[in-house]
């Protein structure tokens, strides 16, 4: 087997950055309740509200995609490690080489978005945000 202790620092990096995204996703999620709480205390158009929080969504689902291709990559690591292969540093080559066109990458970012982990709390306060322009009258 080649070295593996590149392969080892790659997996480590890569794992630390994983964890990373987590933190930011949970940050996204945070940051969209405040906004909606914000937002139904201030009282100011529940349409920008719900903009915002469309947008706050979308940049979940672009941020969790960075993160499972970060994922497919730790995998890749585990299994050359487990069969004694693997080529280390190979993450951005790798995403190049099957990088999907224009629209896929918007499937890609749609699909991420619509994973229960990322929609929740998102839809959730999409729906809260209609049920209060219903009930205000606006």
């Amino acid at each position: 087997m080649p070295d593996a202790e590149p392969l080892r620092s790659e997996w480590i990096t890569l794992q630390d950055n994983y964890e990373q995204y987590e933190k930011g996703g949970l940050i996204i999620k945070l940051l969209a309740v405040v906004l909606c709480a914000a937002g139904f205390v201030l009282a100011p158009n529940i349409l920008v509200i719900v903009f915002l929080l469309l947008v706050l969504w979308l940049q979940e689902g672009i941020f969790r995609t960075s993160q499972a291709r970060l994922g497919a990559r730790i995998v890749r690591i585990e299994q050359g490690l487990l069969a004694g292969e693997g080529v280390a540093f190979q993450l951005h080559s790798e995403w190049l080489a099957s990088r999907p066109g224009t629209f896929g990458l918007l499937a890609e970012y749609a699909c991420s978005a619509l994973r229960p982990t990322v929609a929740f709390p998102h839809a959730a306060l999409l729906a809260l945000s209609a049920l209060q322009f219903v009930l205000s009258g606006k």
